[in-house]
């Protein structure tokens, strides 16, 4: 890392004069090595708590917001009136000094694999870095400035919403040359109200697009058109089929989807025309920066997802598990369930779906609207939490097979599960990460 505590000083307005560099920057205390810079923050525990164990961990210096006499002797110390927003206007000294392009996208579904594609497209042509895992918030954003390589020539940044102005932040600190938005879905509904104020707040992405940047938006979202009209910013829309970069799905099997985009094949080594969407995105990212649509084509062939994204492995009796767990909301679990039907498998197609939470007072009816897409290939259905129970009631009566827990029943419905799965089974299982699907799986796959 390139900083040094003369430096980080002069950013944060604090006295500090040595030129000893600092090797890396933690909020995390158990993460701490040799040489760091510790960031206390105040969560459920006080981050100046756990000083002296950074201390003790080899951390040289700490920020410190708390009474000037408390603080811990023999660190460089920054005082500052708020350890997190220090934290953050070091990410974005940081992000000035090094100047890489940045990227920046979000979206209620998909922003995720969108960024793993997109990444994967521009390392054929330059050093890139990305968020590691979910670190896409007010603290993970600026932690993955600061962590990003000095040799980063483009560094890609996802960027998470909960509430309207938290993309606003993130965008000003980001400062982004290009962004995107995948789609919008119902994620985060409850905070936001409306699909209305969910959209308002992904154009907050917005907010620190350089003038001559650049946005990509789905032609499809009709939210999105009032929204963009103020814009000084170009925008160029994507669709299969429609929008100002176009493709076609020609192909899909279990394993990957191929589509073509202006005569050209490009492959996907994940199902589903949504992930073609995104996988336009990161094409549009790398005609932006000049790579050609052999490198696209290598970059997105060889792509690797974060986990828990539509992942495949194997139950422990050799049943067939697609695993899209981490988050869920109605447009995401639609169109897996729709790209799960339409695969060619052998033996039967088995769903097993959790609550999809914070979908707010309307919660009950957008799972009963969960039928539409449980179609005639799907041979049984696992429905876990309280709110699927919603949909349970529109399916009882089908001619399908459907099971119905509660989230106190969770064993015996891994138990049920266990027994009912053959060799030649296919296993879908998506819901919201809080539900602890995840539990599931691990179960599935023990022998």
């Amino acid at each position: 890392m390139d900083l040094t505590i003369k430096e980080i000083a002069e950013v944060l307005g604090s006295s500090q004069t040595s030129e000893q560099k600092i090797t890396n920057v933690e909020f995390d205390s158990r993460k701490i090595t040799t040489g760091d810079l510790f960031v206390p923050l105040k969560g459920t525990r006080d981050g100046h708590e756990f000083a002296a164990y950074a201390q003790e961990s080899g951390a040289i210096a700490t920020l410190w917001s708390e009474d000037v006499s408390e603080a811990p002797a023999g660190l460089f110390v920054f005082f500052v009136s708020d350890t997190k927003k220090a934290f953050q206007k070091l990410a974005s000294y940081y992000r000035q000094k090094l100047a890489p392009k940045v990227l920046a996208i979000t979206g209620s579904n998909g922003k995720t694999t969108t960024k793993d594609m997109t990444e994967a497209v521009l390392a054929q042509k330059y050093q890139t870095y990305k968020t590691q895992g979910n670190y896409n918030n007010e603290l993970g954003l600026p932690y993955t400035i600061l962590h990003m390589p000095e040799t980063t020539e483009i560094l890609v940044l996802e960027m998470g919403m909960d509430h309207a102005g938290d993309l606003t932040l993130l965008s000003q600190i980001g400062q982004p040359d290009a962004a995107a938005i995948t789609l919008i879905g119902e994620a985060h509904i409850e905070s936001l109200g409306s699909r209305e104020g969910i959209a308002k707040g992904k154009m907050e992405i917005t907010a620190g697009l350089k003038k001559d940047g650049v946005l990509f938006i789905p032609v499809d979202e009709p939210l999105l058109s009032p929204l963009i009209r103020p814009l000084n910013q170009k925008v160029v829309t994507f669709g299969l089929k429609e929008g100002m970069v176009q493709a076609e799905v020609l192909n899909t099997t279990k394993q990957s989807t191929e589509f073509s985009i202006d005569g050209k094949n490009f492959l996907i080594p994940v199902i589903g025309s949504y992930n073609v969407k995104n996988a336009l995105v990161a094409y549009s990212f790398g005609h932006y920066f000049g790579l050609s649509n052999e490198e696209i084509a290598a970059g997105l062939k060889n792509f690797h997802l974060t986990k828990d994204r539509t992942q495949w492995s194997k139950a422990a009796n050799g049943a067939d598990i697609l695993s899209d767990v981490y988050n869920a909301n109605p447009t995401a679990m639609g169109l897996v369930l729709d790209s799960f039907a339409e695969l060619t498998l052998p033996g039967r197609k088995i769903a097993v779906l959790a609550d999809m939470l914070e979908l707010g007072k309307d919660s009950k009816q957008m799972h009963r609207q969960m039928a539409k897409h449980i179609g005639d290939s799907l041979a049984e259905v696992y429905l876990y939490g309280s709110d699927m129970e919603a949909l349970y009631q529109v399916l009882k009566d089908s001619n399908k097979d459907v099971f119905y827990f509660t989230e106190d029943r969770k064993k015996e419905m891994i138990e049920a599960i266990k027994r009912d799965i053959q060799a030649q089974d296919s296993v879908l299982l998506k819901g919201s990460n809080g539900m602890g699907l995840a539990e599931v799986i691990i179960a599935l796959q023990e022998k």
